[in-house]
């Protein structure tokens, strides 16, 4: 991910500026947001942009927030559903965002602390995935994570409760004690 700012060693700001539009009117780079370029990649069938956990990670890393998966892609990718989410969404502890990519468009959405505490573990999907399958959901949900979690990221899990929702905590809670 490239940005205006740092290229200002090199010219004005109008010239850089000015720089930056040209390429992206040449199609050499792609704005996905304010102030926020991406080189396109190309390949045989021509050029397109770049995957979108490329991008996010790339603004993860410039921002220095932590950045992960949507509660629904966690439910899936855990086999809690059999929905695959249609937009792309992630959490962020930073702010809420969009990013325009080619012709789609990432939501990185703000997310609560306790969603975000164990980042991009398999224990920290699973709290996100169960937030998303909600109170309603939760027990067998968590019968299925019991079976498909290795040990170690359940028992990060269970001891993550006290940074939880009291629903969830509670929940979590009696399938340790059941399993």
């Amino acid at each position: 991910m490239l940005s205006p700012k740092e290229f200002l060693h090199l010219g004005s700001r109008a010239a850089v500026d000015q720089a930056f539009s040209r390429l992206t009117r040449q199609g050499r780079l792609l704005r996905v947001a304010r102030g926020s370029y991406v080189s396109p990649v190309s390949s045989r069938f021509g050029t397109r942009a770049p995957a979108p956990e490329k991008v996010v990670g790339a603004l993860a890393s410039r921002s220095g927030d932590v950045i992960t998966t949507h509660g629904a892609n966690a439910a899936n990718a855990l086999g809690l559903t059999q929905q695959v989410p249609i937009r792309l969404v992630y959490l962020t502890s930073g702010r809420t965002r969009s990013i325009k990519l080619g012709r789609s468009e990432i939501t990185v959405k703000h997310a609560p602390g306790w969603m975000m505490a164990l980042g991009s573990s398999q224990a920290g999907a699973a709290i996100r995935a169960l937030a998303w399958m909600g109170p309603t959901h939760v027990r067998e949900s968590l019968a299925t994570l019991r079976r498909r979690l290795p040990p170690s990221d359940w028992q990060v899990l269970t001891s993550s409760r006290a940074t939880l929702p009291s629903w969830m905590a509670r929940a979590i809670g009696e399938a340790a004690l059941r399993g």
